[in-house]
């Protein structure tokens, strides 16, 4: 089978990619002129540069191609020029299920967020049917996100045969940028998060991500959309995890949401308002912190097949990885 990814010079696409080489697929890898590859060769992909805005290269990446993992998102929680986010997550996406139209790919899989998902009051873990609408995103990487997913249903209302996954946190190996997620990872081993919010996350073990990615492929309703998520934690709990894993000692300080708001509004002025640089302390994340981002994942367990893994092993990879490779610049345990 031809397969086209988008994204797999990326954290999720690239544990995707493998799986579809391992398969036996023929994998081409849409990539950015300015993108990595040599990862990606020496796995076995095919590699053709370009981006989700250029349509002519998107049409020469499809070419043949049976199936369309469409995961490359521009996942910031701070940009010194917002709209880039509308173009690259809500526009490309809209250029990819074009393309993907146009090639009449046999299946389509887009890979969203939980971010676009709803969080019930009181605490229970939200669902794909938990109602939620574009005023309830916060910030502007959510919003595009939840643009982007409701251009996709446009599409599937079409005819184009698309399944959609949502991926909670995923934590693991190779996030070389890192996301967000893993700059957390690392900044916990350099020993920059001396306090913790009351506040909580689904984190899923990255092979799982990604095997619920070909599980969406293979078994996904049209139009429909999947957690693929693992274990609610507490940031807290989290942190204490890594502990146990890397040999660092956890914060014990628990501040006050309020004073996390301040601090990170006060810097968020100085810094991304007065300097146009990237604040120290991400309003957007502080601010998403207000509630606890728990899921359940049993429809893809139900419909998919797809399965949890243990998280604390996750964790323990992701931490050699960065150690591997040169992300922990403190090496005293303090």
């Amino acid at each position: 089978m031809k397969v086209m990814i988008t994204g797999a010079s990326g954290f999720v696409g690239r544990h995707v990619a493998r799986l579809l080489v391992d398969r036996g697929d023929q994998v081409v890898a849409l990539v950015r002129s300015s993108s990595p590859v040599a990862h990606l060769v020496s796995m076995g992909c095919s590699i053709t540069k370009g981006n989700l805005l250029d349509i002519e290269s998107l049409n020469r990446a499809m070419d043949g191609c049976d199936q369309i993992y469409h995961i490359a998102a521009d996942y910031r929680l701070w940009s010194r020029d917002t709209s880039e986010l509308y173009r690259n997550n809500v526009d490309g996406t809209r250029n990819v299920m074009a393309a993907a139209q146009k090639v009449g790919a046999e299946r389509v899989v887009y890979t969203s967020t939980v971010g676009t998902l709803g969080i019930p009051k009181g605490g229970a873990p939200g669902n794909e049917r938990t109602p939620v609408t574009l005023d309830d995103m916060v910030g502007h990487y959510k919003r595009s996100k939840f643009m982007a997913e409701e251009a996709v249903r446009d599409f599937a209302a079409q005819g184009l045969p698309v399944v959609i996954v949502n991926p909670s946190t995923p934590v693991g190996e190779e996030d070389v940028k890192p996301t967000p997620t893993g700059k957390v990872i690392v900044d916990f081993l350099n020993g920059r998060i001396p306090a913790f919010l009351d506040t909580g996350l689904n984190l899923v073990d990255v092979h799982d991500a990604a095997n619920g990615h070909l599980l969406a492929a293979k078994k996904g309703a049209v139009g429909e959309r999947y957690i693929l998520g693992g274990r609610n934690m507490t940031l807290q709990d989290i942190l204490t995890a890594l502990a146990e894993v890397s040999g660092r000692k956890p914060p014990h300080l628990r501040i006050p949401y309020g004073m996390a708001l301040g601090a990170a509004a006060v810097d968020h002025l100085l810094w991304s308002v007065l300097l146009k640089r990237e604040p120290h302390i991400s309003l957007e994340s502080v601010r998403m912190a207000a509630k606890k981002m728990y899921f359940d994942s049993e429809r893809a367990m139900t419909e998919l097949g797809y399965t949890i893994s243990p998280i604390k092993p996750a964790l323990q990879r992701a931490v050699e990885w960065y150690r591997q490779n040169g992300y922990e610049k403190i090496r005293s345990n303090g």
